[in-house]
């Protein structure tokens, strides 16, 4: 440890499920039957599960009195459903920009019209230093072209055996095998002409769809690691437009669950193809979050107001 270092090395012992419940115990958790509550704690890891106890603190490590250890276990239990019902919509906008990217690029530039850096934008880097977050293409094309060599496909194995240039694969079949994050770069680094064609299918300006496909990205990955949900505060926060509808009161902020379902809902409602998921879905939603777990300023939690399904962009 350096010299003036407020670091200390970890002394933590491994500890039981049935240590871990005297653990929990200790800072006031009610735990009124040991042997299913060790029986979870076999199955759910304790640090995941204590996620879930944040929102049933009064202080640091001290919870409510009288929180039971069934309350923890039940907002655990209503976040895996509410993770299940996101991705449900994820996937449905997912692979709706999936197609329309492909469609539109294909058609302007031909197969491998993503394959000529020309068709992207990029700042020349005389006029300001590379940030983190810009656009890079030939880290972008060199990340698809891995994502291509790793995939099972069968019309990746059928293209890599019939045709020359492989890991090149035209627009239509890159997109297929793309990660999600590299799709919603390839929109960000597209020409304005092209990302505002793409964004037309949304009634949204470009700059606010390339934010809430980086947005979503970030929601698919808390989901697909079947990370805590309701309650969390977003790193990555979504740029909104400046109208009433995306403003306070009648949206608290753009850093909790909320937001996410108002885009989720905002693009599903302007795809055809997806009305009838998007309309049972909702139903579904509004049905699981009159359940909400027992702790306090719960709808604040999920960025919610108490009329919430009211929202015009909900409604």
């Amino acid at each position: 440890m350096s010299e003036g270092s407020s670091l200390v090395p970890f002394a933590k012992p491994w500890q039981s499920c049935s240590d871990q419940l005297k653990t929990l115990e200790a800072r006031g958790l009610v735990v009124r039957d040991r042997s299913s509550a060790e029986e979870f704690l076999s199955h759910v890891n304790y640090y995941r599960l204590s996620g879930y106890g944040l929102a049933f603190e009064q202080s640091r490590h001290v919870f409510v009195p009288g929180t039971t250890f069934e309350q923890l276990q039940a907002a655990y239990d209503f976040d895996r459903v509410l993770r299940d019902l996101i991705t449900e919509a994820l996937e449905m906008v997912e692979v709706d920009t999936r197609t329309a990217i492909a469609y539109h690029f294909g058609q302007r530039y031909g197969a491998f019209g993503h394959s000529d850096p020309t068709n992207f934008f990029m700042p020349p880097p005389s006029l300001h230093a590379i940030k983190p977050h810009d656009f890079q293409y030939s880290q972008w094309i060199e990340n698809i072209r891995r994502e291509a060599l790793r995939s099972k496909e069968r019309f990746v194995e059928h293209y890599k055996l019939t045709y020359a240039g492989f890991p090149n694969l035209p627009v239509w079949m890159v997109t297929e095998v793309m990660s999600f994050g590299s799709l919603s770069r390839m929109y960000e680094g597209m020409l304005a002409v092209d990302r505002q064609i793409v964004a037309q299918r949304y009634k949204v300006q470009p700059r606010f769809l390339a934010s809430w496909l980086h947005h979503l990205v970030y929601v698919r990955n808390v989901c697909a690691h079947h990370s805590r949900l309701w309650d969390r505060v977003w790193a990555i926060k979504p740029d909104l437009p400046p109208l009433p509808a995306w403003s306070r009161p009648l949206l608290p902020g753009n850093d909790r669950l909320f937001v996410s379902l108002l885009i989720l809902r905002r693009l599903q409602t302007r795809c055809p193809a997806i009305a009838p998921f998007d309309v049972e879905w909702k139903t579904r939603v509004e049905a699981h979050i009159s359940n909400l777990p027992t702790a306090s300023n719960r709808l604040g939690r999920m960025g919610l107001t108490a009329n919430w399904t009211s929202h015009p962009l909900w409604t």
